[in-house]
């Protein structure tokens, strides 16, 4: 009978480890090169079920979503081909010192740029179409009463930057949300508005364009990211270029990685330059991308997400004008539903910081006081702050405006979805659903203490215009910080 046990024991082991090394997925840990199929539920932070009464309406929509999945960029394809070259210098060594075949991964002699020859990069890409146009079919289906009038561009407001995929973007969100609702071609489509403001003054989308304090930061501050980053990029360098006998440089690694983001996110190839890190390597790798979200994006700097507050500002501003218009008992098709944004990272990862998304009540609270957090920890730890669930291609913070029954007190309230799913709002008392004036009290009022202007144009070196956290270095506050980073 013990022998018996003990060999089930041995065999859910094994069953185990197996499922432990198929279950990984490098697609899951692309920080915000992620597709958004993959990310959007995952439920961290997420709350189970909804906690809208049933006899609340919908009356308006605020979404604000980055672009969909996108070929890489220019600057990024150059270093494609930089890598290609070096890669055959790699082999010609390898073949010189007679290495043998099995220390050699099969695909590196054959392998050629999915991109190779094309000059121009960073448009959406047929994936990216999809996401969105899927976006726009479910959000109509999920509140049919919001959309159920005929389109008007004062109603259903759709603006974009002026960057060509944040536009393609709206198109095909805007192709699925009013599908079936027009005239054109088989599909009986409709034509619609998308609007954009110019790029050098759009302080709502591109705010992080047009704040040059954040401008100087974000400058000033790379090269301390990456030297951050580098301790990651040594250890994997060495682990690379021994288990394979090749001589990699860190260079080499980083172009690499990037190469894994793109074939498994874009291509779902993940058997080739994916294969080349453990996961133990991608876990870090993922960090090190997270790390420069965080501190250059997120909540590293108040100055970071605190530039966003036109957009939150626009946010609130539609909310009271629905509610106006509600208790005027405007006609409908005289006021607007929603009002619908598409932007980028620069904008979807700031606006979720001043929502306090992903965060617990001590660390909303110090962000509320304009004090920097730690830094996200180190894999094996677990961390909250993760680019591909809080902006992976095609995210999106969606405001739910609703109207309850005038019995109730308070009769406006708020839900906040992030990626379509319910999210914990600290200043909801972690809850997604809330009264309009808490939000306005415990979410938005606090980030008012600074105008636009002041917080980016001003001379943050004197005294009337300096915030809490500019007081303190980067280095500082880094050293100071009870997380540590070695390796």
């Amino acid at each position: 009978m013990a022998t018996k046990t003990v060999w089930i024991v041995l065999c859910c082991l094994f069953v185990i480890a197996q499922a432990d090394q198929g279950g990984f997925d490098v697609r899951h840990h692309l920080s915000t090169v992620t597709r958004y199929s993959v990310s959007k539920d995952v439920t961290q932070n997420l709350i189970e079920g909804s906690n809208v009464p049933s006899e609340c309406t919908p009356i308006h929509l605020n979404l604000v979503a980055r672009h969909g999945t996108r070929s890489p960029t220019k600057k990024r394809l150059r270093e494609l081909e930089n890598l290609a070259g070096r890669l055959k210098e790699l082999l010609r060594d390898a073949e010189a010192r007679n290495l043998p075949s099995d220390k050699i991964p099969g695909w590196l002699g054959r392998w050629v740029s999915p991109w190779q020859g094309k000059v121009k990069g960073g448009e959406l890409i047929s994936q990216g179409e999809d996401e969105l146009y899927q976006l726009g079919i479910r959000v109509r289906e999920r509140f049919p009463t919001l959309f159920e009038e005929d389109y008007h561009p004062d109603v259903y407001t759709i603006r974009a930057t002026q960057i060509p995929r944040a536009s393609a973007s709206a198109v095909a969100f805007g192709m699925g949300l009013f599908s079936e609702k027009g005239g054109l071609g088989p599909g009986r489509n409709r034509a619609f508005a998308v609007t954009s403001e110019n790029r050098a003054s759009d302080t709502k989308l591109r705010f992080f364009e047009c704040c040059q304090n954040y401008k100087s930061y974000r400058k000033a501050k790379e090269p301390a990211v990456d030297k951050l980053k580098e301790p990651v990029l040594n250890k994997i360098t060495a682990s690379v270029a021994k288990r394979h006998d090749l001589s990699f440089t860190k260079q080499d690694i980083s172009s690499l990685w990037f190469l894994c983001k793109q074939e498994a996110s874009l291509l779902n190839v993940t058997n080739q330059s994916c294969e080349l890190f453990t996961p133990s390597e991608v876990a870090l790798l993922e960090w090190a991308d997270d790390l420069e979200v965080f501190i250059l994006k997120g909540y590293g700097n108040s100055l970071n997400y605190k530039m966003g507050v036109p957009l939150l500002e626009d946010v609130l501003h539609s909310m009271e004008e629905a509610i106006k218009a509600r208790e005027e008992n405007l006609p409908q098709g005289s006021y607007e539903k929603a009002r619908l944004r598409f932007a980028h990272a620069e904008t979807i990862v700031p606006f979720s910081c001043l929502l306090g998304l992903f965060l617990d009540a001590s660390e909303f609270e110090k962000i509320q006081k304009e004090k920097p957090l730690e830094l996200p920890p180190q894999p094996p730890k677990t961390r909250d702050f993760k680019g591909s669930t809080m902006a992976p291609f095609g995210a999106n913070n969606m405001l739910v405006l609703y109207s309850c029954p005038a019995a109730s007190s308070p009769k406006y309230f708020v839900q906040v979805l992030h990626n379509e799913l319910p999210i914990a709002v600290p200043g909801c008392d972690g809850k997604d659903f809330c009264p309009l004036e808490d939000f306005k009290a415990k979410v938005v009022t606090p980030h008012l203490k600074h105008a636009f202007h002041n917080l980016c144009n001003a001379n943050l070196d004197d005294p009337k215009h300096k915030h809490p956290s500019s007081k303190l270095s980067f280095w500082s506050w880094l050293l100071g910080s009870s997380q540590k980073t070695e390796l």
